[in-house]
């Protein structure tokens, strides 16, 4: 017990603002608390250190374990393992040999290069967009924080559903927010209502395609009709469905046929395309804006001429469909393995898998044991999640194998026959 705060039942949250503590007293008592866990085993599935790159199967060190252990990896988002790709990984071999290992400014005094006007022109095109119509910041993050504090001010209103990424939440501390329960129509509808009673000057109302943590998607053909009956505009984070989801790789915004109207797409490169930052898609006036009032944009150095196998990756999408192919019949092969088993998985439609447990402590024993079974997945408790929803979270890969699913979902079965999960 420190400070009040009992570190055998706490979470992050407890340490968020302890009460008469400074900001260097709080960092103290939290060092003290993650002292705690790694002493009683509760740090074997935080901050892993791998020995490769990501690939379906890792070499992984843990604060208990020094010598790397070989897993099945669960754990990365390069959905279609585009980061081990020979053609892209020479692309950016290319840039960095033309260009250098870095851009040397920001985008406006003099690090505005030819492959970041390559790779907007592309990333416009594979949206069916004029050719103004992309931006691209350094990272995915910043491209939601950054672009929602230039756009949104006292005046306007974001309409945001409560599962959307913890970046949309950062963006908006210029504006005023209202939040409604994902996927709640009634309650979306009421907060437009509103929005207009307010008579706020701008209605943005913000959404995911795929839900990061349950993996789920959004109701966005209702959401967009919603909105637009009431005069809003609708920005869709399509982080994890881009490249992944529709049929053509362009997102769960292609699966409901809203390319051409949703009136900001953001998105990351860092998932399905292999490397690191984000994009904004939106019409060019919107884009002109963000290029001078994003501060990210104006301050930041942009991204490194390695981003030149993104342009490469952006056309695989289209050229080797089958990667896609694969990763849906490696979903389809695991989900039916978890159900068989009785496991909660909730509603996802994507590579996005989610164990569901509930107790964070067990959650973290199975993750502790999955790892000495050779499987490397993420134990996701509070902030992640609430604190009753703890969940070992799975990510899929194109390049994993059957034997690498069988090999997990065997040690699941193992597993919930000592450490009960399953839900029968």
């Amino acid at each position: 017990m420190k400070n009040n705060i009992d570190f055998a039942t706490a979470s992050f949250k407890n340490f968020e603002n302890i009460e008469g503590l400074d900001a260097f007293e709080r960092a103290e008592v939290f060092q003290k608390f993650t002292d705690y866990m790694v002493e009683n085993g509760q740090m074997n599935f935080r901050f892993m250190t791998s020995e490769n790159g990501s690939s379906p199967e890792m070499w992984v060190t843990s604060p208990y374990n020094s010598t790397p252990k070989k897993c099945v990896s669960l754990v990365s988002n390069d959905y279609l393992n585009f980061t081990q790709h020979p053609a892209i990984k020479q692309a950016a071999i290319d840039g960095i040999i033309k260009y250098g290992t870095g851009a040397g400014a920001s985008p406006l005094i003099g690090g505005h290069h030819e492959y970041h006007e390559q790779l907007q022109t592309k990333l416009a095109e594979f949206f069916g967009r004029d050719k103004e119509s992309a931006l691209v910041f350094t990272t995915g993050y910043t491209t939601n924080s950054a672009s929602l504090l230039a756009l949104l001010k006292q005046n306007d209103v974001a309409i945001v559903d409560m599962a959307a990424h913890a970046s949309v939440y950062e963006g908006l501390a210029s504006t005023n927010t209202l939040t409604f329960y994902h996927n709640n129509m009634e309650r979306l509808e009421r907060l437009l209502i509103e929005a207009i009673e307010k008579k706020y000057n701008t209605k943005l109302v913000i959404i995911d395609g795929v839900y990061s943590q349950d993996g789920d998607l959004a109701k966005m053909d209702e959401i967009y009709a919603l909105t637009k009956k009431y005069g809003g505009y609708l920005m869709v984070d399509d982080a994890h469905g881009i490249g992944v989801m529709g049929k053509n790789g362009r997102g769960v915004i292609e699966m409901f046929d809203l390319l051409e109207h949703v009136d900001i797409i953001s998105g990351t490169l860092s998932k399905a395309l292999g490397h690191i930052g984000g994009f904004i898609v939106a019409k060019p006036h919107i884009i002109n804006f963000l290029k001078f009032q994003s501060r990210q944009q104006v301050f930041s150095s942009t991204s490194t001429p390695a981003a030149a196998g993104l342009i490469k990756a952006l056309g695989l999408i289209d050229e080797e469909p089958q990667w896609r192919r694969q990763l849906e019949d490696n979903v389809a092969y695991f989900k039916k393995g978890l159900l068989d088993l009785k496991f909660n998985i909730g509603t996802t439609q994507s590579p996005i898998i989610p164990i569901k447990i509930g107790d964070a402590h067990k959650t973290g024993e199975v993750g502790r044991l999955l790892l000495e079974a050779g499987v490397y997945a993420n134990t996701i408790v509070y902030p992640g999640v609430s604190r009753k929803d703890a969940r070992i979270r799975t990510s899929l890969m194109a390049t994993h194998t059957k034997e690498h699913l069988d090999k997990v979902l065997n040690a699941f079965d193992d597993i919930n026959k000592r450490v009960r999960i399953s839900v029968s």
